[in-house]
């Protein structure tokens, strides 16, 4: 149990949070602005914490010819980075954006910011040891540990003696062992931000204190300007939206959208506790939720509870700074006295500080950053506790995002644009940060998503399938079931126990036939006279061919790298159908919004208007013409076909196409039909399996059928991902000039990067994301995604390549030699690596 003494000696202890010498500067109620706000700028930054400081530093230095100002309505630090913890941990992620973000910054920290300014960030290389309390916690480490080491990362597998070796009050005795980074630690985040913030202004930029920005100037969906509280404007090119969490307000200010939201966050100061030795590492143990390191002569211990508490949904203050918000002890007391329990030495002090303050946390737990959908204005806000530090990488990333027009880095994860209106709202906000805060130590199996906030939209067919299944999952929104069935996944790294019910799914689809709802994926209308020639410009294939037709393509960006993975299908003349993944929804919306200038075109988004039932397998033909008066023969409905049939009572638009690697169909009825059509295909003579979305993985992987976001993303070229194909040259398409020059350096086989097709027989072998593959001992890159591929009987993955050395070419002659296998954590399982899909490479299947 916890000490009396911790409940009555915090309220006389509240003030003493703010103990060094910076305490009187920080909490001056001063309200005079002491800086002149120019009338114009090339940038804009709003907002001076961690993320707006660095923000403004990077853009400086990468273009110091850029005119820019940073804003903040109070003091620099007085929203969330002057309460953060400062660690500064390299370890822990199996994404190499935020690993390279997390290197980086500790570089900033370590030597580059004081040489550059003078100023100390008060790094302390102490080490950081991450403890593993139950087996499949362990297997999750090693995982990440794997990963991290081939990115650069010291990382040692260490066991419970050598913990308490480094940190003497550990309790032992659950933990089975610990992952230490010894060049890892700890930065004081106050100091931090000011060494960003002189290095900004030493190079020429301008900081202006207590000016607050009050609305923003647009024309024609641009922002062009911003007016600050008391009248005076500023013209600016661009503008960046660093305010954390008031994120969603500014946003809102310009029909942005945001869906930030404050949470309630603890961390635990201790009295000074003499055993305690101030150069011990931080250490983590997820399992009692807690992050643990020296502080003061005590120690703090930070808390990430499981179900978390969101904070004032109706907005923050502009006028707030330094908050410290009332602790609920109620609520917190069991998850402190399980996290002291790690040092039982806590319970027996008294307590200088039980601190509770605001912090921001996006739906889906990752950053948010990018251009917003109002043209000219960017955001980097929601870096969920890891603010102090990424700030580093992610002030680089954006300087180049808004300098060169496109990021350093893959951002298919983080970029703003993944998020949609429905996540803005109080209901929505209130609901998911209650777990996304906990998300953060929770174990993070790899099919495990948000239980919170699932179904806000529906597939037309729900009220058929919610009886037919148990196991929903959150696809971007939608209620998604894994599979058919009426009991509960239970998650792990390998086997679950749904296997052999997927399997059967998996199965029907490739003997038989299978229903797959994928009502969720996103549908947008393109219509207009100009509708052809713009969707052929931005298609690597042409699109605007003969009516009734589907077209398989990719959207580029001038330099070549892949920004949508879709199809395209001319429905008449001047009317067209984009389908792209639910994850892509506001990108692919934008990317088009955003190029569509004065042509004579109008995008709807249809995705709600219209089912798609994803008919698929050898029998489908046979099912479905039982079931319609068209012609289904290969004559008249050839492989991508797409027409109007007759289906029960209504007509819908059915295309032939697949993303199983089968004979298959996908019937878009509207949304009134649906049921309709769903009633007519399941009470057919031989009614389809229904299959859900983990079979839908396993067979799109066997065929090594790709994913934008996923499997590909923005560094990835067309040609190296495998899908130059896709590419019909000569009509002058967005990164076509890109693609010659690739296809001429690659002639020969003279690939350095390359996207390859995986299999391994190993039982044991679970592939699913961040798993090494080597080639005679030396990594060659990483698996992008994994599943079980039920008809190949093993592990079946795509895994991006790069060449090992200078000179050394991923031709044919070079994947179909050597010794290839894959790394799953400490384990070492044989390998096979193709260029052609493993599944019916000649592509007999789907045009049968």
């Amino acid at each position: 149990m916890l000490r009396p003494s911790l409940l009555s000696s915090l309220p006389s202890r509240l003030s003493h949070r703010l103990s060094s010498p910076l305490a009187a500067a920080l909490l001056s109620t001063s309200t005079a602005r002491l800086t002149v706000v120019p009338s114009e700028a090339d940038v804009v930054v709003i907002g001076g914490g961690i993320i707006g400081t660095s923000t403004a530093y990077h853009l400086k230095k990468l273009n110091p010819t850029l005119d820019v100002v940073l804003l903040e309505q109070n003091k620099l630090t007085s929203g969330t980075t002057w309460h953060a913890a400062g660690l500064m941990v390299t370890f822990g992620s199996l994404s190499h954006t935020s690993t390279e973000w997390r290197k980086y910054t500790k570089e900033l920290y370590e030597t580059i910011l004081e040489e550059e300014t003078g100023m100390s960030t008060g790094f302390k290389p102490c080490g950081f040891i991450e403890l593993a309390s139950t087996h499949s916690r362990v297997h999750e480490m090693q995982r990440i540990s794997s990963f991290n080491r081939f990115c650069g990362i010291d990382v040692h597998e260490i066991t419970p003696l050598e913990c308490q070796s480094h940190f003497p009050l550990l309790n032992t005795e659950t933990i089975i062992s610990g992952y230490y980074v010894p060049t890892d630690g700890r930065v004081n985040p106050y100091d931090a931000c000011m060494a960003y913030a002189k290095g900004f202004k030493n190079m020429g930029g301008l900081v202006c204190e207590k000016t607050e920005v009050e609305d923003f100037e647009v024309v024609d969906n641009k922002v062009v300007g911003i007016k600050i509280k008391g009248g005076e404007k500023v013209k600016a090119k661009k503008v960046v939206n660093c305010t954390g969490m008031w994120s969603k307000q500014v946003m809102e200010k310009v029909g942005g959208i945001s869906p930030n939201q404050a949470a309630e966050h603890y961390y635990l100061i201790t009295e000074k506790m003499d055993a305690v030795d101030p150069d011990w590492p931080v250490i983590e143990d997820p399992e009692k939720h807690v992050y643990v390191r020296p502080e003061g002569g005590g120690l703090m211990l930070g808390l990430f509870e499981p179900i978390g508490t969101g904070w004032s949904l109706e907005g923050v203050s502009a006028e707030s700074e330094f908050l410290e918000l009332p602790p609920d002890w109620e609520r917190m007391t069991p998850y402190l006295e399980t996290a002291m329990s790690l040092i039982p030495a806590t319970l027996e002090v008294g307590v200088k500080n039980f601190f509770c303050g605001p912090e921001s946390f996006t739906p889906d737990n990752g950053p948010m950053l990018g251009e917003s959908n109002v043209d000219n204005l960017f955001v980097a806000s929601g870096l969920n506790s890891i603010g102090i530090l990424s700030a580093g990488g992610v002030g680089r990333t954006m300087a180049h995002w808004i300098d060169k027009g496109y990021p350093d880095c893959d951002v298919t994860a983080v970029n703003a644009n993944r998020f949609q209106p429905f996540q803005t709202t109080p209901k929505y906000r209130e609901e998911r940060v209650r777990e996304t805060i906990g998300m953060t130590y929770l174990p993070h199996f790899p099919n495990k998503g948000y239980s919170t906030a699932i179904g806000i939209k529906k597939s037309p067919i729900h009220e058929r399938l919610k009886y037919q299944t148990t196991a929903w999952r959150d696809v971007s929104g939608w209620a998604g079931a894994m599979y058919y069935a009426d009991y509960e996944p239970e998650y792990g790294w390998g086997k679950e126990n749904y296997h052999d019910t997927w399997k059967e799914e998996h199965e029907a689809v490739r003997n038989s036939c299978g229903l797959i709802d994928m009502s969720f994926m996103s549908k947008y209308l393109v219509q207009g006279k100009d509708a052809g020639a713009f969707l052929d410009n931005i298609s690597t294939a042409k699109v605007d061919g003969p009516n009734d037709t589907i077209t398989y393509c990719q959207w580029l960006d001038e330099r070549g790298m892949m920004h949508a993975d879709l199809t395209v299908t001319k429905m008449k003349d001047n009317e067209f159908m984009v389908v792209a993944t639910d994850t892509q929804h506001q990108h692919t919306l934008q990317h088009m919004q955003k190029r569509i200038g004065e042509k004579n075109v109008v995008v709807t988004d249809v995705t709600g208007g219209y089912g798609y039932l994803n008919l698929q397998g050898p029998k489908s033909r046979e099912l479905l013409q039982s079931l319609t008066s068209t012609d289904l023969s290969d004559n008249n409905f050839h492989f991508r076909t797409s027409k109007i049939i007759d289906i029960g009572y209504t007509m819908a638009r059915c295309t032939r196409i697949t993303y199983c690697g089968e004979l298959g169909y996908e019937i878009y009825p509207t949304s009134e039909f649906a049921i309709d059509v769903y009633d007519t295909i399941m009470g057919s003579a031989n009614p389809p399996k229904l299959v859900g979305l983990k079979a839908l993985g396993s067979l799109r992987l066997e065929k090594g059928y790709r994913d934008y976001g996923h499997d590909v993303d923005n560094t990835d070229t067309v040609v190296e991902s495998g899908l130059g194909f896709t590419c019909e040259m000569g009509r002058g398409f967005i990164g076509e000039e890109k693609v010659k020059e690739e296809r001429t350096k690659n002639k020969g086989g003279k690939f350095t990067k390359r996207m390859v097709n995986l299999f391994s027989p190993a039982e044991e072998c679970w592939l699913h994301h961040g798993e090494l593959v080597l080639r005679d001992g030396v990594i060659m890159g990483e698996v992008r995604a994994g599943s079980h591929g039920f008809t190949l009987g093993g592990a079946v993955g795509l895994a991006m390549l790069e060449s090992p050395e200078e000179g050394v070419f991923l031709n044919k002659k070079f994947l179909t030699s050597g010794k290839w296998e894959v790394q799953v954590g400490n384990e070492i399982y044989p390998l096979e690596v193709q260029l052609s899909p493993l599944y019916d490479p000649k592509n007999e299947k789907i045009k049968g």
